[in-house]
């Protein structure tokens, strides 16, 4: 897929758009003037994969717990701030390496001309971070409610503003709860700027929903190039939402870093336990080595063929299975001797992968 193209804005040392991959934000549910909970709670993302992280800075206290914070952690920190310009001023100064404002409740111009002229001063990138639940009355008003042109239109007016006081170091989002508001509002505002894009579906609820409407959401706009970070909001705990973002990603093959495992949904002519048998071969094998597609089917319609397609797989039959590397057939056996002749040989060509790498 082609990606939209967007200038590149550094968070720290991190970069966002320009081409950069794309990357997974989550944002912290603790009380972040309690530094020991919160770090903790970034160190537990950092291990999922998250590699930006938001945190609620709502008084005085937030703001002068960042500087602890911030040494802590190994990812760009990312205040979070409505209704009171002076807290985005104080996190800046107090070295936060993004600001998110939302042009609903931040205030007027004076305000935001103040956190530009900080921003500035220290580096600090600013993402314009609309929300469908808290539009600017008069766009309410003017365009109706769940409406993506009062989203850009809000958004756009920032733009304008900060662009206006020669700020250009903005990211952009525009969120809603309605999959089909958020996904045309990115798409009229790819079309207009070319700052990155920071993507989402808001207040999505519980995994079992909120999953479904972030990757069809989400989806849409990464297979339309649009998007240069994510995060996928769940009423669950943060580390669900990284682990979530990373896995849309590998399944939109924009990160190929971990193994892909293809597998069937079963049906009656499934003559094995296949659910069973992919635990135990998803269990086995060597994650975060590098890519690699396995199949794992459970019959002779598309087994084989899928098999063969991987670089390493397996299609069964009644009790036994046919193991195919690299698109041609190598072994045949029990179901039992195949599954751990299986896992043997993808770990092996992830192992001759890495040495070619390193060479």
């Amino acid at each position: 897929m082609q990606r939209h193209i967007t200038r590149g804005v550094s968070a720290g040392s991190f970069r966002i758009g320009g081409g950069a991959p794309v990357s997974v934000q989550s944002m912290t549910n603790t009380d972040t003037r309690d530094t020991a909970a919160t770090i903790a709670q970034i160190l537990e993302l950092e291990r999922a994969g998250c590699e930006i992280v938001r945190v609620s800075v709502f008084d005085e206290a937030c703001a002068r717990a960042i500087p602890a914070i911030h040494s802590a952690i190994h990812i760009p920190l990312v205040a979070d701030i409505h209704f009171d310009h002076r807290l985005a001023i104080a996190a800046a100064e107090n070295g936060v390496d993004k600001l998110r404002l939302n042009p609903g409740n931040i205030g007027g111009r004076q305000h935001v001309e103040k956190v530009v002229d900080c921003a500035r001063m220290h580096h600090t990138p600013i993402r314009i971070g609309v929300n469908g639940g808290s539009l600017e009355a008069d766009l309410r008003r003017e365009y109706g409610p769940n409406s993506p042109q009062a989203m850009v239109e809000s958004a756009m007016r920032h733009v304008r503003l900060l662009e206006a006081a020669h700020f250009s170091d903005i990211v952009i989002s525009l969120k809603s709860s309605t999959v089909s508001t958020t996904v045309e509002a990115y798409r009229q505002m790819a079309k207009l700027v070319e700052y990155p894009l920071h993507i989402g579906i808001t207040e999505t609820g519980t995994p079992a929903r909120g999953l479904i409407k972030s990757a069809a959401g989400l989806g849409a706009l990464l297979l339309d190039g649009i998007g240069d970070t994510l995060r996928i909001s769940l009423t669950d705990a943060p580390v669900e939402e990284v682990r979530a973002g990373v896995e849309l990603l590998r399944a939109l093959r924009l990160r190929r870093d971990d193994i892909e495992i293809i597998s069937c949904p079963t049906c009656g002519r499934t003559r094995v336990d296949l659910m069973q048998a992919v635990k135990r071969v998803d269990a086995a094998l060597p994650h975060g080595q590098g890519y690699l597609r396995v199949a794992v089917m459970g019959c002779a319609v598309n087994g084989p063929g899928e098999a063969a397609d991987a670089d390493i797989g397996i299609a069964f039959g009644s009790g036994s299975g046919v193991l195919f590397r690299r698109g041609e057939r190598f072994a045949h056996g029990a179901a039992e001797d195949m599954i751990a002749l299986l896992v043997r040989e993808a770990t092996a060509m992830l192992r001759q992968r890495r040495e070619e790498e390193a060479r």
